[in-house]
């Protein structure tokens, strides 16, 4: 994996090389660091990315002891798939919406589960995931507009659209949104929601309207990484697109 990347005194991306839909990509977990609070871990990738992980926490000096809790932003495999590896390694507490909770503890299919048919075309090692989804226990069930006490506070914004309890993070001192799967980018241009993976695109757009509001200097979205330039305006121009 490429080191992190710094976007502000607190939060880091997490660069992933992996391949997703056929083809190479790259990923950007967040890291959200707080002296007293320790490690926040935002996503997991996909399954067998915990080694990744841990590189990256030893490139800032820091192990699996330091991670406090896993925020979870939706239940899709590519970011929940190494969670309860990662739960396993550090003991740390997960984070997630109240809708989030049933598939992200294994009682219900994912939202997006392909059909049998799907998955019997599928190479073996796909098939296997699909058969054994990864699961773990939700610690704490946040609430839309809630605030954690890290950072100096994280607004939890709910942006669902893309599953029905996917949320969204406003690093508040620092101006960093993290958009999770609510937004995407492309060298540094933000756009809106991946349609194909949307199912439920019209609240997927009002939840873009919703992040609009905030007055956001850096966003990183997770596929397509840091948007910097005129973070706020983009943020305007793309809900205005829509």
């Amino acid at each position: 994996m490429s080191a992190p990347i710094r976007l502000s005194p607190h939060v880091y991306a997490l660069p992933i090389e992996t391949s997703l839909m056929g083809g190479p990509t790259t990923i950007f977990p967040a890291l959200i660091l707080d002296e007293a609070q320790g490690v926040t871990l935002v996503d997991t990738g996909i399954p067998g990315m915990q080694d990744d992980f841990a590189a990256a926490l030893g490139t800032l000096g820091l192990g699996w002891d330091d991670v406090k809790q896993i925020i979870v932003t939706h239940h899709d495999l590519d970011h929940i798939g190494s969670l309860p590896a990662i739960v396993a390694a550090t003991g740390a507490g997960v984070l997630a919406l109240q809708a989030e909770v049933p598939y992200v503890q294994g009682e219900k299919p994912g939202q997006k589960q392909p059909t049998p048919e799907m998955i019997a075309g599928m190479p073996p090692e796909m098939q296997a995931r699909f058969a054994n989804p990864p699961k773990a226990t939700v610690t704490r069930v946040l609430q839309d507009g809630e605030v954690i006490d890290i950072a100096g506070g994280i607004k939890v914004i709910a942006t669902p659209g893309h599953t029905v309890g996917h949320l969204s993070l406003y690093v508040q001192q620092e101006g960093v949104l993290i958009t999770g799967d609510a937004m995407t980018s492309a060298g540094g241009r933000l756009n809106g929601p991946m349609e194909r993976a949307t199912p439920d695109m019209p609240e997927a757009l009002r939840s873009v309207q919703k992040l609009a509001q905030e007055p956001a200097t850096t966003i990183l979205t997770y596929h397509g990484g840091v948007v910097r330039d005129d973070a706020a305006a983009q943020l305007v121009r793309v809900a205005g697109e829509l």
